[in-house]
């Protein structure tokens, strides 16, 4: 059982992350109860659930764990990258209802976008297991909010300031809307960890009730 709840996991991850990529280039707006106006890609909403799989599977399954699927989500995303510049350079029939030039508007930048958002997710990703590891040894098992939050801000941020950042220094969005984004982007991604750790609770409590784990911090055996 612990087995394919670590597989369903694994798979919700590499789909929230390939997902992110592929539809980055649309732009909504968003006006929480008229509090803050945000300006922010479609690709950031699937996002954050990366963070929160990859720290249930820190808090249940370990540290190796949780690098396997971060390997995984970026061999998954290199895979998708190749299959999307062949689709791209196929010469669409006459009769397709998608033709070239539509294809390309909405996939010709998911190489740059898929590039940047690897290089940021490996950083991120990476800073995130590692600090939940460490805040969960620094707090000997307990304080799972603490080790959550405190992984996934830092995380986030260097996720968010690298992918722009990157995406901007080649031309896919201009400058001026680099600061916007940052601060709209991190602000999101905060507002959804705060709002997502009641489910980790939930989920790392029903999981280790079903499992008979007593021990704080205490994790599946490999």
């Amino acid at each position: 059982m612990a087995d394919n709840i670590y597989l369903i996991l694994s798979g919700m991850f590499i789909a929230a992350l390939v997902t992110g990529n592929l539809i980055f280039q649309k732009f909504f707006e968003w006006n929480p109860w008229g509090l803050y106006h945000f300006e922010i890609s479609v690709g950031i909403i699937p996002y954050p659930i990366t963070f929160l799989i990859t720290d249930i599977i820190s808090e249940m399954y370990g540290k190796k764990k949780a690098n396997r699927v971060v390997l995984s989500g970026l061999f998954a995303s290199v895979f998708t990258l190749a299959i999307i510049l062949i689709a791209d350079y196929s010469k669409a029939t006459e009769w397709s209802p998608v033709g070239d030039v539509v294809f390309h508007r909405v996939f010709g930048f998911t190489f740059i976008a898929v590039a940047a958002s690897m290089l940021a997710y490996l950083l991120a990703q990476f800073i995130d297991v590692q600090l939940f590891h460490f805040w969960k040894k620094l707090t000997k098992g307990k304080h799972l909010w603490l080790r959550n939050n405190a992984s996934t801000f830092t995380s986030q941020f260097v996720d968010t300031f690298t992918v722009l950042f990157l995406l901007c220094s080649f031309h896919v969005i201009e400058w001026q809307y680099f600061s916007k984004l940052l601060v709209n982007g991190f602000l999101f991604k905060i507002i959804i960890a705060l709002l997502d750790t009641p489910v980790i609770y939930l989920l790392v409590f029903l999981m280790r009730k079903y499992f008979r784990l007593t021990k704080p911090g205490e994790e599946l055996a490999d």
